[in-house]
């Protein structure tokens, strides 16, 4: 059996999402080393603290990363087998490199802290916006976005997130976006909907941004990946480390291109994806891009035991 480990990124955070994990105590064990290095105690915030604290950007990611990072060691501690590949969905790539020793764990913490805060200070709240687009193909939300930007003279609008057939994030200034949920309307979407996001992720507003990550990574260690990890930017993995830095900056203002890398690693044979991390977002989105793939939700105690069993 040829299997794979998926990472899922910020919208898959929910206060009390690790109640169903208390029975590994590799669980705690990573989330108050993250507390430690972060000096924020993320386990009192995940399991009582409010939503609103827990959606916030500078919060959700390292959360979300140490979620990740936690499950995975946990596996790993009840004698799961490595995976042939991992891949994480825009942040989730961050928990990938982790798991596939590329980053340090405390590093990756500390950069995702920082992406957090590069993210929301590239851009005043309120300028820009994403929208969720159903039941359009992708050339003609590509064609949406081209004709928008290229009737304003200082708006941008791009396809953000190839997240499964039929289902596209599109990003930018917020009336450029707002324009775009108009427009897919009028050309027949079953639904265009502009998203609770305070940050246009993955497109060219996202540009200062990568800017401040890139001498971030510069004093960054990166070590060559021990497993290979499928990247947002091009569904390709990469064992350069100049490469993966480079990567992870391009990342920042490039779309997710998800079909292609569910589809790349059916390609190679796998026949098993575990979402490692809290919810199915992932497997949701896997099972409509190809259906022939078996997704293991690693949800809680159980189903991570379960899947040690499974998965071989």
């Amino acid at each position: 059996m040829k299997f794979a480990f998926v990472f899922p990124g910020q919208g898959s955070q929910s206060v009390g999402m690790m109640n169903g994990y208390t029975d590994l105590p590799k669980i705690r064990d990573t989330f108050a080393e993250a507390s430690e290095i972060l000096e924020q105690d993320f386990w009192a915030m995940v399991n009582d603290g409010q939503a609103d604290d827990l959606n916030l950007t500078i919060n959700t990611q390292p959360l979300m990363l140490t979620a990740g990072v936690a499950i995975y060691r946990a596996w790993s501690k009840l004698g799961g087998n490595r995976p042939a590949f991992l891949a994480g969905h825009s942040l989730g790539e961050y928990t990938a490199l982790v798991a596939a020793e590329v980053l340090a764990f405390e590093d990756a913490l500390k950069l995702v802290r920082f992406r957090a805060q590069v993210m929301q200070q590239a851009i005043p709240e309120g300028i820009g916006g994403m929208a969720a687009i159903l039941g359009l193909d992708d050339n003609i939300i590509e064609s949406i976005c081209t004709e928008i930007t290229n009737n304003s003279d200082n708006e941008s609008l791009e396809p953000a997130n190839f997240n499964s057939p039929g289902q596209v994030v599109i990003a930018g200034h917020k009336n450029a976006v707002s324009q775009g949920i108009i427009l897919a309307k009028e050309k027949g979407a079953k639904r265009a909907v502009m998203l609770p996001m305070s940050i246009p992720s993955h497109c060219v507003l996202m540009r200062p941004a990568a800017q401040e990550m890139q001498k971030q990574l510069d004093q960054t260690t990166l070590q060559a990946p021990n497993i290979p990890v499928l990247h947002n930017v091009d569904a390709k993995h990469h064992d350069d480390i100049s490469a993966i830095k480079a990567i992870l900056v391009k990342q920042l203002y490039s779309p997710v291109r998800w079909v292609d890398t569910i589809q790349t690693l059916a390609a190679a044979n796998v026949t098993h994806i575990a979402e490692c991390g809290p919810g199915k977002v992932l497997a949701g989105l896997n099972k409509r891009i190809d259906r022939n793939l078996q997704s293991v939700p690693l949800t809680d105690n159980e189903t991570v035991r379960q899947a040690t069993a499974v998965l071989k």
